[in-house]
């Protein structure tokens, strides 16, 4: 698998239907200053192949995953949202203290939100589709 993604960039996977992880992403892409991230939804093509790649159970693992394609590696669950959150900036990166927390308490409190976000924030008919001046951002 050869994804076209600048050196330095890691890569988002997200639910593209679901409206907490979309508006994640417009949190993300704001305060993203150091431009380091792009973004596939799970649903497209390359979110695919990552999923297979790495063998990903989706009935298990469905909404964020992180691809550093450097160390061709992939975070999960609260892992990839707190590796992001870290990267962010002050005072988002401070949620990153949150990693010393074992990881199977972390995922508790994380799968609990993913397994409601569409009955508490909602879910579109397809993925999200990006503004022209975003679409570099995104894969696929």
């Amino acid at each position: 698998m050869h994804l076209n993604l600048p050196k330095h960039k890691k890569l988002i996977l997200f639910d593209g239907v679901c409206n907490l992880c979309n508006s994640s992403v417009q949190y993300v892409i704001k305060h993203d200053k150091k431009d380091l991230f792009m973004f596939t939804a799970l649903q497209s093509d390359t979110g695919k192949a990552i999923i297979e790649k790495f063998k990903i159970d989706t009935t298990q693992i469905d909404s964020i995953l992180l691809y550093h394609p450097e160390k061709d590696t992939i975070s999960y669950k609260s892992t990839a949202a707190l590796k992001v959150a870290l990267k962010l900036g002050f005072p988002t990166n401070s949620l990153g203290v949150f990693l010393i927390i074992p990881a199977f308490i972390r995922n508790w409190v994380y799968d609990f939100i993913a397994k409601n976000r569409y009955k508490w924030y909602g879910k579109k008919e397809s993925c999200m589709i990006p503004t022209s001046e975003l679409r570099s951002k995104f894969l696929d």
